[in-house]
C-alpha cells in the first residue's frame, strides 16, 4: 500500500512539473523589454538643490538618446540629444526659479523610438522627531 501512495506521489509530481516547465520555457524566451536603458535617482543636494542623475546603460545598437526636461505646463526647459553607450548625466535643480513645482524629465531614443518618463516632485516640509525614553 505504501508503495502504491509513493507512486501515486509521484506521478502528480510529475504531472505538475510537466504542465509548469513549458510555461517557465515559454516566459524565459521572452527577454524583458527595456524600452530605453536609462535608471534616474537623487544624487543628493548641492547648496540646498537637489541634483538628479540619469544613468544610461546602452548598447552598441542603442545609443542615440534626446533629453527632454518639462515645468508643469508642458514648457520645456532643457533639451540635449546625447550620443554615447554607458554614461551619467547631473541636473542641479534650480529651485530658487522653479520653486516646488513638477519636473518632466523625457528621455527619448531615437534608435528603437521608444522612450521613458520620470516625475519629480520637490516637495518642502519640516519633521522633527522626538524620543524619549525612561531610565530606571
Amino acid at each position: 500500500m505504501k508503495k502504491k501512495f509513493v507512486s501515486s506521489r509521484m506521478i502528480a509530481f510529475l504531472f505538475l512539473a510537466a504542465f509548469s516547465l513549458p510555461a517557465v520555457a515559454a516566459r524565459n524566451n521572452n527577454p524583458i523589454d527595456t524600452a530605453v536603458p536609462v535608471e534616474m535617482k537623487f544624487a543628493g543636494l548641492i547648496n540646498d538643490k537637489p541634483v538628479f542623475q540619469l544613468d544610461f546603460s546602452g548598447t552598441t545598437e542603442l545609443n542615440d538618446f534626446t533629453i527632454i526636461v518639462l515645468d508643469k505646463d508642458g514648457n520645456t526647459l532643457y533639451r540635449e540629444t546625447v550620443r554615447g553607450e554607458q554614461f551619467t548625466k547631473k541636473f542641479l535643480l534650480n529651485t530658487d526659479e522653479i520653486g516646488d513645482d513638477t519636473l518632466r524629465f523625457e528621455i527619448y531614443c531615437t534608435d528603437n523610438k521608444r522612450s521613458v518618463s520620470f516625475e519629480v516632485n520637490r516637495q518642502t516640509r519640516f519633521v522633527q522627531d522626538i524620543a524619549i525614553r525612561k531610565f530606571k
